[in-house]
């Protein structure tokens, strides 16, 4: 018995090893943990079951059948997360390089589908050399069989991806359909085809940080949600994200204890517009102020700065906040910010995550390259995206609401639950010099009678009491009560029930 025992552990401290000493010297100098320690890291101490220890791959070709090391590249199992399950599969780049094989596919579809199965999130760490090629068509099929489980756990249990080394090729797929996607600066990248490839058919000379480094896919091409430091600090980062989040689509957020009261008035809110409609004010300080504790976790924070999307707590419990953001682009609607606050919007939709929205948007940005970009079916996602949603919708006007962009954010016809302005809201189709020129157009070369126009289209239109009259607006609320006000809306909000009809799917304008 004590043979077998002491075997037993031999093989286990063998597959521990993966690739072997060298290969994790070789991770440690480049600055990356190895796939095992950044399960550690990510877990609660002590929680972490392991699957699948001592799979292994079954080619034969080139040699293959000479190197079988146990785990096939791929560290799989499940653990928690300050006491909240979770499934986990982490890739070892010191066997194979990381390589999908055919077994360490199945490896990584077994943990999904548990996932799924029993309503867990699936957190990925990517650290891949891609498809093994080795193996041929058996590893292009393992990767599919990935995506499908993606595409079935998409809005059933939340996905997390961690890029934390090289993600090239089929490979980016995954997690380009996972709810968030993490990098780590200078050690991680994405891209479809590699700089050498690009150099071949396009003759660009790029290299890997630049085509798909953490910096590219968080500022331009929206692909990553957040890029962090190093690998520690991007698992501690996931960790809190997490705690946010639900297990499965039909369990609610989680309620943390709170230290903070829910009437908190908070009298700085009552300056924060300045007195020139035309001046910038961060509303990152308003989403702050308004929040338990000030605790503020933001998505996408480099991409499309004009909107800031993220989560806060309220009264303990998780709410999503879409802002538009006045000091980048006056807080202009455009096509990057429809569909980063339009993704994020469903995502809160799917697993019953309160929205609230802040508001001061004095239009959509005009120009040729919108329009030719699509300005008109991008806006129409956020549109559309907030029409559909069923959760909770609390909507605070603070400054600009003019035209399409009030309807779009989260408007009452868009079954808005709450639609509160501040007295400084200025609900209208446009502003009133833009409103004035074109109504009083004959008067155009009498400079006072445009200012005492202008003056009068202001009084009349320049405040939220038009549309309160109408209804459009449930109330004027004082911007210091802001908190108190929008924590009650969301805690009567709590029993809310509302179904849409019967469909197989939406198609929304993507």
């Amino acid at each position: 018995m004590k043979d077998i025992l002491s075997e037993l552990e031999d093989r286990r401290d063998n597959a521990r090893l993966g690739g072997g000493q060298k290969r994790i010297d070789a991770q440690h100098s480049r600055g990356k943990l190895t796939a095992r320690e950044r399960v550690e890291l990510l877990l609660d101490e002590g929680s972490f079951e392991e699957f699948d220890m001592f799979v292994s791959h079954r080619c034969t070709d080139f040699g293959m059948e000479k190197q079988r090391p146990a785990g096939d590249g791929v560290v799989t199992g499940w653990g928690t997360i300050n006491g909240r399950m979770v499934y986990v599969f982490s890739q070892d780049f010191t066997v194979f390089g990381g390589s999908l094989s055919e077994t360490h596919a199945q490896k990584i579809c077994k943990i999904m589908d548990m996932a799924v199965q029993n309503g867990a999130p699936v957190i990925g760490i990517n650290d891949s050399g891609g498809a093994r090629i080795q193996e041929g068509v058996a590893s292009l099929a393992g990767y599919a069989e990935v995506f499908q489980r993606n595409i079935m756990a998409s809005g059933v249990v939340p996905q997390i991806s961690v890029i934390m080394g090289p993600c090239a090729g089929g490979a980016v797929y995954s997690p380009a359909m996972t709810d968030f996607i993490f990098m780590v600066k200078d050690t991680s990248y994405m891209f479809v085809t590699g700089p050498d490839v690009v150099k071949t058919v396009t003759n660009e000379v790029v290299t890997a940080e630049e085509l798909g480094g953490a910096s590219t896919h968080t500022k331009k091409s929206s692909v990553a949600d957040g890029a962090f430091e190093n690998d520690v600090e991007a698992l501690a980062e996931v960790r809190r994200l997490v705690d946010f989040l639900p297990l499965n689509n039909r369990e609610k957020p989680p309620v943390r204890p709170f230290f903070d009261e829910p009437d908190r008035l908070e009298s700085s809110l009552d300056t924060l517009i300045p007195d020139n409609p035309n001046t910038p004010y961060d509303m990152k300080e308003l989403i702050t102020k308004v929040a338990d504790e000030g605790d503020f976790y933001e998505i996408q924070e480099d991409f499309a700065k004009n909107i800031i999307t993220g989560f806060i707590r309220l009264e303990g419990q998780t709410v999503g906040v879409v802002a538009n953001q006045p000091m980048i682009l006056a807080g202009c609607l455009d096509i990057d910010s429809s569909r980063k606050a339009a993704r994020f919007v469903r995502f809160c939709d799917c697993f019953e995550i309160p929205i609230l929205t802040v508001v001061d948007v004095p239009g959509f940005l005009p120009g040729t390259s919108q329009e030719y970009g699509g300005v008109i079916k991008h806006g129409a996602k956020l549109l559309f995206a907030y029409g559909e949603a069923t959760v909770p919708k609390v909507t605070v006007i603070t400054r600009k609401a003019y035209g399409g962009a009030y309807d779009v954010m989260a408007s009452k016809h868009l079954r808005g639950d709450f639609n509160y302005a501040w007295p400084t809201a200025e609900i209208a189709v446009m502003g009133a010099k833009g409103a004035t020129e074109i109504i009083h157009r004959a008067d155009l070369g009498d400079a006072e009678k445009i200012v005492q126009h202008t003056q009068d289209y202001e009084d009349r239109f320049a405040n939220p009491f038009v549309a309160a009259e109408r209804g459009f607006i449930d109330e004027v609320i004082m911007p210091q009560s802001t908190r108190r006000r929008v924590s009650r809306a969301f805690a009567s909000l709590r029993n809310k029930q509302l179904t849409n009809p019967w469909k197989k799917h939406d198609n929304i304008p993507l």
